[in-house]
């Protein structure tokens, strides 16, 4: 069984509380909050212990620690749970300046165990669509619409649906407008009074050495709407990933159509739910990544942590994180300065691991 401590007490905290709380047979976790008021409302809503005093906390005898802070502190505070021996698994993003994502890729060369829980490509519905495209039912991906995810989330799926490695140079171009739209759900819940409000939309072109490209076009609101859908379309040189259908060419070259289910892999059956398997009864054309999904992805990157601490493969290697973080950086930069083209930089973690 794996013990984790949870530095945080949000709503992502919350997360990771209750997935504890789910699979009493695979974990168990506690908090460590900034006071007394946010200790109770912690237990409370995940039933999970919770504790101001890092001491108790420690004495707990995490194997290793989640940080859920808020991302203004993230890297500082991975930094500080690094420095009392622990390995960290950190929200996201890692960090927000170039010199913060550096400091923790030296961290990480010096032997620190550093994992960012970017749990979109476990969901279990883009797992389904990502073994489709690693399998190669559409060919060699080249060009991809992503209008899903935001920031650091977006670049971890445009790299895996890809097919492109950390390190490969790009360009972006890059311009946000503020528009009105009306708001229709919310964290707590469906918003009814037909209330409109200012959002802000970016868009942005990447153009990567390789020659593939990707469209990113995300507006807030989308997460939480009942008025605006979310899109993923990856093309390849023979079919397509079109939300939650795959469309391609078999072997004898007939076209074919693969309808989507949220799946999981083999090593990941003993996180199923009911939930996710009523889900599966019924094929829905929007691909809508939900609360259910989340969880899941989240327990597996956990379950995973087992491993990683015996020497095995890290769930998500930090130079993946850094780059998804760095990505965000960097489209930061190009809405600044409208349709003007902004290049990645090398940094330390995109040299080629034989280079190393």
């Amino acid at each position: 069984m794996l013990k984790y401590l949870i530095v945080g007490s949000g709503y992502r905290a919350e997360y990771f509380g209750r997935v504890a709380k789910s699979y009493p047979a695979l974990f168990r976790a506690m908090f460590l909050c900034r006071s007394e008021e946010k200790k109770a409302l912690m237990t409370a809503r995940t039933g999970i212990p919770a504790s101001t005093d890092e001491k108790e906390c420690l004495a707990f005898r995490p194997d290793f620690a989640v940080i859920a802070v808020d991302r203004g502190h993230m890297a500082q505070t991975v930094a500080e749970w690094v420095g009392k021996g622990l390995p960290v698994v950190a929200e996201t993003p890692l960090g927000e300046t170039e010199d913060q994502l550096c400091r923790l890729w030296e961290l990480g060369q010096r032997g620190a165990k550093i994992v960012s829980c970017e749990q979109y490509p476990r969901q279990p519905l883009l797992f389904a669509g990502l073994r489709a495209v690693s399998e190669g039912l559409i060919g060699e991906p080249s060009s991809l619409y992503i209008s899903l995810l935001h920031d650091y989330h977006a670049a971890g799926l445009i790299r895996r649906a890809l097919r492109i490695p950390a390190g490969e140079a790009y360009t972006v171009l890059g311009m946000e407008q503020e528009n009105t739209a009306a708001e229709t759900d919310s964290r707590q819940g469906a918003i009814l009074d037909g209330r409109e409000a200012p959002v802000r939309r970016m868009t942005a072109l990447v153009s990567f050495s390789s020659g593939k490209t990707a469209v990113y076009d995300f507006c807030p609101v989308q997460y939480r709407s009942y008025i605006r859908s979310r899109h993923l379309v990856v093309r390849g040189t023979r079919g397509e990933w079109s939300d939650c259908a795959v469309r391609y060419l078999d072997a004898s070259n007939t076209p074919k159509t693969l309808f989507l289910l949220p799946d999981l892999a083999e090593e990941y059956r003993c996180l199923d739910t009911q939930a996710l398997r009523d889900r599966r009864r019924n094929w829905q054309p929007d691909l809508a990544p939900d609360t259910v999904q989340d969880e899941l992805a989240i327990a597996s990157m956990l379950l995973d942590m087992d491993s990683y601490l015996q020497g095995g493969p890290s769930p998500y290697p930090l130079e993946d994180a850094l780059s998804d973080a760095f990505f965000w950086i960097l489209l930061r930069e190009a809405a600044a300065q409208p349709l003007r083209p902004v290049s990645s930089r090398p940094m330390p973690w995109m040299v080629p691991a034989a280079a190393r």
